[in-house]
This record gives structure tokens, C-alpha cells and sequence, in this order.
């Protein structure tokens, strides 16, 4: 019975130890052989982009390149116009130069040279002198060549005329003023005092600036805008057609009635910007206030505290420049006027018979 325990079985535990092992060995083998593919392909594709990446820094940098190529190009092309032009410049004043040493080899050239400078001047000159008489508002021309010093103060942005409209400026004495007063409206007008005064009027707004303003009035017992329809308002002295209209329709004005100085000096204080310089063309103190008086006849003391009255309605600060064309029977007139011109920082003037 001992022998059959002791048979041989040829698959005994040593035998499955080592076929354990073999496997063991095999596997491990496998494993450490075995390669993974997903770790291969992210290999593959990171050197790709950093094979891109580089591929786009040497186009960038190719670009700027160029860039900088192109602006050192466009330097280049502008220096080689700047040199082109200095260069003409030099030939130029070589070729000057050789003229004027050729002109001054011959006296006729350079005197030839000479002249024609001369005429060059002398055109510029004119041009400038039309070009200066172009700026006035208006031409006025008188009787001769005689240029009159008359201190009046022309400035100003906003110049007020006010021209005296009564009886008393048909003639110069009492006498013939009576006459005339009698006469035809067109011997009125042609009467020589009065187209002076209208010549003095034109030859005022002549001289005004070109930028400023100006109003012209006429005054007796009253004061009237030589321009219909024009109160209290300022026109430009740049036009022209506006002007003429006023000198036109002052034209057609008979002198008549008494002197209201209060009322004319009262207009200043009338516009919404007051007048910066003022023009009065008279003959004598006034004969009456704002309104006629009772007596047909006014002493020389009442004539003068009406022209006191007068002004101090004037607004302060604003010169006045007084044109007298004096009256007989009025020796008090042009003291004050002289001393109203005096004080007010303007002018006054008492022209010869021929101005102007």
C-alpha cells in the first residue's frame, strides 16, 4: 500500500512554481517593453508647434525687415530731393553771380541793371500807395493840392456827425441869411455856406476807418438821421452804397428853422452802444432848448447857458471835435466851443473859406 502513495506525478508543485515564474518573467518583460502610443503622438505634435512657432518669429522679423528697408529707402529718395534743390540753388547763385560780374565788367550793363531796379522800386511804391488809398471808405477830392493840418481826432469804432440844419447856415451874416431864407428851395441848396457844410461832411466820412460805424444826423429845432429810417442805429462804414444813400438824402435837406443843440447832443445818449467820437459841424451858440421859446429873440447870455445845458447831456468820456463856421452877432461862440473841444479831449476847428 506504500508504493502506490509514493507514484510519480509528473505535475508537482515545483513544476507550477516554475511555470509561475516563467510567466512572472514574461509579463514582466511585456510590461517593461511596452510602449505607449498616446505618449508618442503628444510628443510628435509639441515639436511641431515649436517647429511653427519658429517658422512665424522668422517671418515676423523678415517683416520688420523690410519695414525698416522701405523707411531707410523713402530717407534716401528725400535727401536726394533736398540735394537736388540745394544744388539747383547753387547753380542758380553761380549763374547770379557770373551776371553781376559780367554787368560790372561793362558800366552800360550795370547801369542798365541799375535802372531796372529803379523801375522795379518805383512800381512797388505805386502799388502800395493804391494800396493804402484803397482802404479808405470814400474818396473826396478837393479844389488843389492843399493838405490841411487839422488836429481833428478821425479814429474811432463808433462816429456820430451831427450837422447843423438851421436858417443860420444859408449865409454869414444876419442879413443875408434873412435873404435867403426868402429865396427858391434850389438857391437854399446852392447857397455857399450850406455846400460847404456839405463838403466838410464828405470829406469827414472819407476819412473814416473802414471797420468802424458811424451815423450822421442833421439838427434844428430837431434832430433827424440823415438816413430815413436809420435811429439809433449804426452803419458800417465799409458800405458804401448805404453812405452815398445818407450823403444823397442830406443833400436834398433845406437849411431852416432855429439851433436846438440839447436835442442834437441828445441823440448820443439814445443808442444801445454809445458813440465813441463825435463830430459837430455848426455856426454858433443855439437859440433855443428842447422847445421853441416864447421871445422871438434870444441874448447872447441865454444863448450861452443854453449851450451849457446842452452839454451836460452829453455822455461823459467821449471827445468831442467842433467845426465852426462862424456867425456875426456871435463872439462868445467860439470860446466855448474851444473850451467844449478843450475838456471833452477833441478838437476844435475854424477853417478858411476854401476848406475844404
Amino acid at each position: 500500500m506504500s508504493r502506490k502513495r509514493r507514484e510519480l506525478n509528473t505535475f508537482s508543485l515545483s513544476f507550477l512554481d516554475i511555470m509561475a515564474c516563467g510567466f512572472g518573467a514574461v509579463t514582466l518583460l511585456f510590461l517593461i517593453l511596452k510602449h505607449d502610443p498616446t505618449t508618442s503622438s503628444s510628443e510628435g505634435d509639441g515639436g511641431t508647434q515649436w517647429e511653427a512657432a519658429q517658422l512665424q518669429a522668422d517671418i515676423s522679423d523678415g517683416e520688420r525687415q523690410r519695414t525698416i528697408l522701405r523707411n531707410s529707402l523713402a530717407e534716401v529718395e528725400e535727401r536726394l530731393v533736398e540735394t537736388k534743390g540745394l544744388s539747383d540753388r547753387v547753380l542758380d547763385d553761380i549763374n547770379d553771380s557770373r551776371r553781376e560780374l559780367s554787368a560790372q565788367s561793362d558800366p552800360e550793363q550795370q547801369l542798365a541793371l541799375l535802372r531796372k531796379q529803379v523801375e522795379t522800386l518805383e512800381q512797388q511804391t505805386a502799388e502800395l500807395e493804391d494800396a493804402g488809398a484803397s482802404q479808405d471808405t470814400r474818396q473826396f477830392i478837393g479844389d488843389g493840392d492843399r493838405q490841411y493840418l487839422t488836429g481833428l481826432k478821425l479814429g474811432g469804432s463808433r462816429v456820430l456827425i451831427l450837422v447843423d440844419a438851421s436858417a443860420s447856415m444859408l449865409a454869414e451874416t444876419i442879413i443875408n441869411v434873412v435873404r435867403r431864407r426868402n429865396m427858391s428851395d434850389a438857391v437854399k441848396r446852392q447857397s455857399p455856406k450850406w455846400q460847404r457844410t456839405l463838403r466838410t461832411v464828405e470829406w469827414l466820412v472819407a476819412q473814416l476807418p473802414a471797420r468802424s460805424q458811424y451815423q450822421l444826423y442833421t439838427f434844428n429845432t430837431k434832430a433827424t438821421p440823415a438816413l430815413k429810417n436809420s435811429h439809433r442805429q449804426w452803419q458800417d462804414a465799409a458800405d458804401n452804397i448805404t453812405m452815398d444813400t445818407a450823403i444823397a438824402q442830406l443833400k436834398t435837406t433845406l437849411p431852416a428853422g432855429g439851433t436846438s443843440l440839447i436835442n442834437a447832443f441828445a441823440v448820443a445818449n439814445t443808442f444801445t452802444q454809445r458813440p465813441d467820437n463825435i463830430f459837430l459841424i455848426t455856426d454858433g451858440l443855439p437859440t433855443q432848448g428842447e422847445h421853441k421859446p416864447s421871445q422871438s429873440t434870444v441874448s447872447g447870455k441865454a444863448r450861452a447857458k443854453l449851450f451849457e445845458s446842452a452839454v451836460n447831456t452829453l455822455p461823459k468820456g467821449v471827445p468831442v471835435n467842433i467845426i465852426l463856421f462862424p456867425m456875426e452877432g456871435d463872439p462868445k461862440a467860439a470860446a466855448l466851443f474851444w473850451q467844449l473841444g478843450l475838456l471833452s479831449r477833441g478838437a476844435f476847428l475854424s477853417p478858411s473859406r476854401d476848406w475844404p
